[in-house]
Parts: C-alpha cells; structure tokens; sequence
C-alpha cells in the first residue's frame, strides 16, 4: 500500500490556516501553476473568500514529503457551512488543531473540533502567530485543553502532541522560540508521527466513499471521495449504491488523484488514496462506489439539518430585467438546482405561486449563495430570513443559537440590555486582564436576526460575535418586530440632493444623489415606528430672483449603503430584498402604498 497521510485543518475564521497550507505546499516544493505560485494565498481562490477572509469552500491538496503523499483537506472554518465540515472530516486520518498564540481556540474552532472528536481523528494542536507581540502561549494552551475536555475528549485525545509556528514566516518548531526554528518541516514530523496511516486492505472488494462534487466542461459531473478498501482502475465497471440502497452499473470514464493543488490522471488507486472520478451521472453526496461482483454500501452521511429559510422570485420591480444577465424564472430555478448538487446543507422546493423556499444553515450560508448568483450575473428577490419550525412530540418547536460575544467592558450594559430585550438568556460572562468581556448567550434563532450589525455599531467595531446552532426547543417568546419603519419612494426618478437634504432628518437614508429609484422603494429607515412615504426626486424651484443665502448649501449626511448581508438584517415581513449585479435595493411586496394598506386591512398581507 502506498505511504499516505490524511490530514484535516481545522481553525477558526482568520487564525491563518490557509497561510499554513500554502507555507507547506510552497516549502514541500509542490509544483504550482503560474496564476497560483505568485498569489498571497494558494487555497483561497474563491473571490467571496478572498474578499471576506474566510474559508468557505471544503479544498483538497497534496504534498510529497520524503517519499510519503501527505493529502491536506482545508475545511470551512464557519458553523453555517457544516455541512461541508462533516463531509470532509470522512476523508481524514488526523487535523491539525489551528490556534491563535493570542486569541486560543474560539467558538467556530469548537464547531469543527466536536466532529473531528466524534470520528475518533487524531489531533495535533499547533500555536499560530507566535510572533505576535501579545501572544500568551501558555493560557492558550489551557484554553484549549479546556476545550478538548469540555467537549468529551478521552485521556490518550487530551494529551495532544504541540507544535509552535509563524504560518507567516513560513517557520515551526517543538518550542516556542522563533529565533530557533528555521522552516515548516516540524508539522510535517508530527503528522508522520502521529497521524495514523489509513486502514483498509486493498485486495477487499472496492469501496469508495463520495464526499464532494464538483463539475467538468468535458468530463461531466466529477465526484471526489476516499477509497476506504479495494482497488479501482481507469476504466473499470463499478456498483453505484444511492441513497435509497439502490444499484445500478456504471463504467468509470476518468479516474484522478490529487497532486500539488491539481488532478492528475491515473490508471490505479489502491485503499487510502483520496480520489476523483467521474462517468456515474446522478452520483450525490454521501454515497458509496463498490465492486460490482460484490456490492458492500458504506453508511449514508448523515447532515445536520437547516434551521432557516427564505423565498426567492423572479424579480418583478420597475426595474427588473435592466442590469442582470440571467433574469427568467426557468434560469433562475436552473441555477439554484445546480447549487443542490454540491451542497448537501442546503435544501430547495418549488412554490405554488412560482417562487422557490430555500432552506440552509444560517443566515450567512443563504447570504453566500444570494452573492455568488448575483455576481454570475443573475437577477432575482428574496424574502425575510425566517426559521423553519419543526414539530416534535406533538409540540413546535423552533431552532436556538448559542451566542458568543466579546468585547470591551465599557459595552457590556448595552449588550445586556439589548440581549435581553431579545429573550436571550446568559450562561456565561467572564471578563480578562486586558478589559475584554466573554459573554454567551442562548436565543431562539428568530430573535437574533438583525442583531448583527446593531451589535458592530453599539461597540463601535470593537466587538466580536460568533454563533453555534445548540437545540432545538419550545420559543415561547413573542415575535421580535422591527422598531422603525422605513422610508418609502413617493416617486420614480433619480434622487436630488435638495429632497435628500429635506427629509434626512426624518431617520437614516441608504441612498445618495442621483441614483435611480422607483415608487415603493425603501430609501431610508424612519426614526419613528410608521412607514413614511417621502420624495427624495424632488427638485428646488427655480426663480430668476435671488435671495439672502441663495449661495450657502446646506449639509449632507453621507447615507449607510446597505450590502446585502445588512439588506438581509433589515426588511420586514412585508419587504423584498432585490438582488442584482449591479445594485442591492430594498422594496415593498406591494409598491402602490394605497393597495398595500388596502391588503393589509382584509388581511392579505
């Protein structure tokens, strides 16, 4: 059997496991194509996770190191893309446990670390960043300790094997001093030493587990898994085994495996090896390849469930088909379906009214895929977030979030205060010598959306918040609404600087001048609970005249443009968030304000 390690990455959002993959596959004299070997960062090719800094997508790569094939699996470091965590963990002998020297292990690092305990996986912890000037190694590494037997980790899992790195630098060692260490090769050591070799015996009968897909121009639907026994050859006949158990035979037209951060073609993979094929038309996630002589299914992957949902629709604004390339309810329906086969968290059904219920894991899970579509150039509206209510034992029951929240002390009466205007209840609050307080919160899931970015403005930016789907529950609390209304469009036109100066006060605008806007469009959010209806097209009168003042113009407050996760946050049962390539605009379901009091008065809205 050939010499291979499988090794996972586990890390919190931006405590650099990314720049470690790269240090390793540039130090493993990986050979890199030229658009990837002069990036900053290798894994992160996505242009959403360039942008937001975070892994989003599940990656595979592998390295050569001294005669044995090391395959890297780079996981999300987000709750909301569990799904693809608990997929890519089945592939991995052992993790490597990212920690920041300053920070230690945090929320979403808990996440991931709970599913890799529960496969049994191996874990080396290794201490990034330690050139940080505040870094505090010690309290990192009970803090983690903390963590492993919090989360049920065994005496053997507890006593973790330690490795000290600047994942900048491109440099790690068995001690803590910098000054010592001189490239990456200590990680390598530790995953030679203490990652298991994979089990499974090549002469047994062919078993291949799929965990991701991804798509080819020329090769059609490509499914990406482990082979946990047997052999498989190019070409070969195989059994595919769906989720219901059915069979059915197929022939392999391609067969891959991974070198540096490409496939390469190869005519055989024995037990251990991760592997791509393709040729198996309607393979999904979580289903086995075997031996067609002797079909042996592996167990389904189980996926957590989604706990929030939104309407999509064909946008029908007065603006609608202007600036999206795809805009028609069938390509719309097309790309969404295409989404399903690749993300087994998320979930999609037609409505009868011809929209679509789209279903994920949280609130940023359905924020990814509204802006990968809109920058593909598609055109379309969403509802409000709304959770989805499950009835069990005769009861319903609705999904809750633990909340983790940190920052300065100064803050923490208005977290309180607001948290508890929210139902939320406190199960922990600590504060550190540097002033920083850790709260955590447990809310129902509905009384959290929008709470976000009220959170970022009440501690001026300096505050951080993480989430955790914990339980599903009886809410017993009453539907949070919104405090203000909106600010409504009165007319069609661009927007002028003097109906924009007139009506700032009434509340915060999200448009400035000379910006298209339609009737029924919500330009603003009042200071006051109502709606109001407002005229920001309206233009100074002009006189041949002048009078006293004529030359001083008065001031401008520069408005908040809402970006979509903001747009998200904000509307209300009764509003749309109209997505497209080029703009994100607010809007009533109903435009005309007459009609739409009219509904709401018989009860239709």
């Amino acid at each position: 059997m050939i010499n291979i390690r499988n090794v996972g990455i586990i890390a919190h959002v931006d405590h650099g496991k990314t720049t470690l993959v790269d240090a390793l596959l540039r130090q493993s004299k990986t050979k890199l194509n030229k658009e990837v070997a002069g990036s900053d960062l290798i894994m992160d090719s996505n242009e959403l996770e360039k942008e937001r800094g975070i892994t989003i997508f599940s990656k595979n790569a592998s390295v050569d190191w001294n005669g044995t094939k090391i395959n890297i699996i780079d996981t999300p470091g987000h709750a909301d893309f569990g799904g693809e965590v608990e997929r890519v963990l089945t592939m991995a002998d052992g993790c490597l446990l990212l920690v920041d020297a300053k920070e230690g292990p945090m929320p979403q690092t808990r996440f991931v670390l709970k599913k890799a305990l529960a496969q049994k996986l191996k874990i080396i912890v290794v201490v990034n960043k330690i050139d940080k000037s505040d870094a505090r190694i010690d309290y990192v590494l009970d803090k983690t300790l903390d963590l492993f037997l919090e989360l049920g980790a065994d005496d053997n899992t507890a006593d973790f094997p330690i490795v000290y790195a600047s994942a900048k630098e491109g440099k790690a060692g068995f001690e803590p001093n910098l000054a010592t260490m001189t490239d990456i090769a200590p990680i390598f050591e530790s995953i030679l030493k203490n990652v298991p070799a994979p089990s499974g015996d090549p002469k047994a009968p062919l078993q291949l587990l799929m965990t991701t897909l991804g798509r080819d121009d020329y090769k059609g639907r490509i499914a990406i898994g482990r082979v946990y026994n047997g052999t498989v050859t190019a070409g070969q006949e195989i059994m595919h085994i769906n989720r219901e158990g059915e069979t059915k035979r197929y022939r392999l037209t391609s067969l891959m495996t991974f070198e540096g951060l490409g496939r390469a073609d190869a005519t055989e993979v024995s037990a251990g090896d991760i592997v791509a094929i393709s040729g198996i038309p309607d393979i999904t996630i979580g289903e086995t390849i075997a031996d067609p002589t002797n079909p042996i299914a592996m167990p389904v992957l189980a996926i957590e469930e989604p706990t929030v949902k939104m309407t999509f629709s064909v946008n029908d604004s007065p603006f609608a088909g202007q600036e999206g390339e795809f805009k028609t309810s069938r390509q719309i329906r097309e790309r969404i379906w295409k989404e399903l086969e690749t993300d087994m968290a998320l979930r999609a059904e037609d409505a009868p009214d011809g929209k679509w219920l789209i279903s994920g894991r949280g609130e940023l899970h359905l924020a990814i895929l509204i802006e990968r579509m809109r920058r593909e150039g598609y055109e379309f509206q969403v509802s409000r977030p709304q959770v989805i209510i499950k009835e069990i034992d005769g009861k319903k029951m609705a999904p809750f979030e633990r909340v983790f929240l940190e920052a300065p002390q100064d803050y923490s009466g208005i977290i309180m205060q607001k948290m508890g205007t929210r139902k939320a209840v406190l199960e922990d609050m600590t504060t550190d010598d540097n002033g920083i307080v850790y709260l955590e919160f447990v809310i129902p899931t509905s009384s959290f959306f929008g709470y976000r970015s009220e959170f970022i403005t009440d501690t001026r930016g300096l505050g951080i918040v993480n989430t955790n789907f914990v339980k599903y529950d009886v809410d017993n609390s009453e539907p949070l609404r919104r405090e203000q209304g909106s600010l409504i469009a009165s007319d069609t036109g661009p927007t002028n600087l003097y109906g924009l100066t007139n009506i700032q006060d009434r509340g915060t605008l999200f448009i400035g001048p000379a910006v298209q806007v339609y009737k029924g469009q919500v330009v603003g959010q009042n200071s006051r609970s109502e709606d109001m209806s407002v005229n920001v097209c309206k233009a100074k009168a002009l006189s041949n005249m002048r009078s006293k003042g004529d030359g001083s113009a008065e001031h401008f407050n520069t408005p908040k443009v809402m970006n979509l996760e903001e747009a998200l946050e904000y509307v209300a049962d009764d509003e749309l968030v109209e997505v497209t390539p080029k703009a994100i605009r607010i809007r009533k379901k109903i435009l005309d304000e007459a009609l739409a009091r009219r509904m709401k008065s018989q009860g239709l809205l």
